[in-house]
């Protein structure tokens, strides 16, 4: 019996149609694929913190790193990322001069991911990824913050950043702006907006 060749393979394919139990085993292989992401990649970072705190894996668009280095543009020293994810944004402001350039995330395979993207661009010396929980964290060296996090998240951590950073800090906030504090610059538009605060601004406003 000979072959059918390519397009007579193809124009069977289209006469045929894809019956109950075809549909089934494609939405099964589909809620499996989902199962396994969370499991491997998202459920390792989640164990052991409050609901209120957890932050779902979202990787920052090229344009809004974009953004978030255009706002810390003239600045240097160390850096650092809370919720750090796959380490892009951490990458990149090694790539335009900051060192120290550290990112923080809980989860460990993100943070495999991290080096491994890092090592691929030959910055693996010039950056660290650390799984270490944020609110831990000892910032009062840092001189630029980058934070893409929830806006539950987002409403504690002001606390924690008007506390420990040093007065010439800047804090970056892509996503969600910081609840109640008010912006020095913002840039972008609709998802891509990032907002910057400098400590030493928000200190004097809440002193009045």
């Amino acid at each position: 019996m000979d072959d059918d060749g390519p397009e007579e393979a193809l124009s069977e394919l289209k006469r045929k149609r894809i019956g109950g139990w075809g549909l089934l085993q494609m939405a099964g292989g589909t809620m499996l694929t989902a199962y396994s992401v969370w499991v491997f990649l998202l459920m390792p970072g989640f164990r052991k913190v409050p609901l209120k705190l957890q932050v779902p894996y979202m990787p920052a668009s090229a344009k809004q790193v974009t953004n978030v280095m255009k706002l810390l543009k003239g600045r240097s020293g160390k850096i650092v990322d809370l919720g750090s994810g796959d380490g892009r944004i951490v990458l990149e402001a090694a790539k335009c001069g900051f060192r120290p350039a550290i990112g923080y995330e809980l989860n460990p395979w993100l943070v495999y991911l991290s080096n491994f993207y890092a090592w691929r661009a030959g910055y693996h010396r010039k950056v660290s990824y650390q799984r270490k929980d944020l609110w831990k964290v000892n910032l009062t060296d840092c001189g630029s913050v980058s934070i893409f996090l929830a806006p539950s998240v987002l409403s504690l951590l002001e606390s924690k950043l008007l506390t420990e950073l040093p007065d010439d800090a800047r804090v970056v906030a892509g996503r969600f702006p910081l609840p109640t504090w008010k912006p020095s610059s913002i840039i972008g538009k609709g998802q891509d907006r990032v907002w910057a605060y400098d400590i030493r601004t928000i200190r004097k406003g809440s002193e009045q």
